[in-house]
């Protein structure tokens, strides 16, 4: 029986599985039904955007030697980019199909979503499977690359201002060369679609989970997750870990080849750092803040029901056992009382101790420690590994 034709099953929900560019790779049998054959679209990949690069730098004479101040091989940029950012962003589509799908169907399978919502909340997942299967969005977004990265970001601002491999800036206008057109004009472009492609499915799951906080969601306050139940939406931020990592990587090939051949220093980046992890954390987290009014309403609920269920207990349990309200015979030590006390006690500082949205401090760090580690090895230019390694063992022992 097909998915979501059960009442308890909802429909089949992926950011991944659809798309004029996932129905070309199905046909070029370089990807399967769910996203499987990664490492086939890596090598395809790799084979369009960074073997042509290599093969025209060595016919140039550009790919090595002293013919230009930045050669083919010693670009950081070039091969971080190709070699190992893209990649990731592929790597990442598996990883979010595979944790998004059960992730939806939790708010079906736990109750979330009450019985006469369940329209509405099919309805949001088929919106969204809509948009990620729109053939004007890719089209737009090619648009958008083309028209603004190539005509104007990579030949005015993007380049190095020094001969490289793939040509020399004059006049403020980068003169490619003909390994430099094809970086221009099939791999960069391919590199930033892909990308752009994964910030409007960020938008389609940001869109899909407003709409889901829009539904009077059977929230709990008292859930020991302290987000009402949604606790479980904190797993798929996790999802997205390759795709930090992989812009991660485009900024720290940047970032390199300003320092080696640009004499930057790594301390000259700090706002593009902090420019970078904002917004990735943002795209990644936002999606979830969508949840702040459903959490803080229920919290305020909670704190109100379950305040006045305490008021009750407590001055019935003052009545009993310090205004002489309980029976002669009646023992206080060893009384399920006091436990019944002590447990509404520990319940109302869950509805106390709620968070405003779905996911924790811990969640927020590491994701910026993965955005953040690609950059890490660029320490070295400004600390030598021994003297860095002196550090670290005099701190360690």
């Amino acid at each position: 029986m097909r998915r979501g034709s059960e009442p308890n099953i909802p429909p089949d929900f992926s950011l991944v599985l659809g798309g004029p560019l996932f129905q070309l790779l199905r046909r070029a049998h370089l990807c399967g039904d769910v996203a499987e054959l990664v490492w086939r679209r890596v090598i395809a990949l790799a084979l369009i955007t960074w073997l042509p690069l290599l093969v025209l730098s060595i016919v140039e004479a550009h790919a090595w030697g002293d013919s230009v101040k930045v050669p083919f091989l010693l670009d950081v940029d070039v091969h971080a980019r190709f070699l190992l950012a893209l990649p990731l962003f592929i790597v990442a589509e598996l990883v979010v199909h595979q944790r998004m799908r059960p992730v939806v169907g939790t708010f079906v399978k736990r109750g979330l979503v009450p019985d006469e919502a369940r329209g509405r909340f099919d309805a949001a997942i088929a919106a969204a499977m809509r948009l990620r299967n729109s053939v004007l969005a890719e089209v737009l977004l090619i648009a958008f690359v083309y028209g603004v990265g190539v005509l104007f970001i990579w030949r005015s601002h993007a380049a190095m201002d020094m001969p490289t491999w793939y040509g020399m800036t004059v006049s403020g206008k980068l003169q490619p060369t003909l390994a430099g057109w094809w970086l221009g004009c099939v791999s960069l472009p391919l590199v930033q679609f892909i990308l752009l492609r994964w910030y409007f499915r960020l938008l389609i799951w940001t869109r899909f989970l407003w709409q889901v906080s829009r539904i009077e969601l059977r929230l709990v306050p008292i859930h020991p997750d302290r987000a009402g139940g949604l606790g479980f939406l904190s797993t798929v931020t996790y999802a997205f870990a390759p795709l930090l990592a992989g812009q991660g990587v485009l900024l720290a090939g940047v970032m390199a080849n300003k320092i080696f051949y640009g004499g930057a220093k790594l301390t000259d980046f700090k706002m593009e750092l902090l420019a970078m992890l904002t917004m990735m954390l943002f795209f990644v987290l936002a999606p979830l803040l969508v949840f702040i009014p459903r959490l803080a309403r229920t919290k305020r609920v909670g704190l109100a029901e379950y305040g006045g269920l305490a008021q009750r207990y407590v001055r019935e349990f003052d009545q009993k056992w310090l205004r002489g309200g309980a029976p002669a015979d009646e023992p206080l030590v060893g009384s399920a009382d006091i436990q019944s006390l002590a447990d509404l006690g520990n319940t109302f500082e869950i509805v106390k101790g709620m968070k405003p949205v779905p996911f924790g401090k811990h969640a927020l760090l590491q994701l910026a420690a993965i955005s953040l580690a690609p950059v890490a090895p660029l320490v070295l230019t400004m600390i030598p590994l021994g003297e860095l390694l002196d550090h670290f063992l005099h701190v360690v022992l």
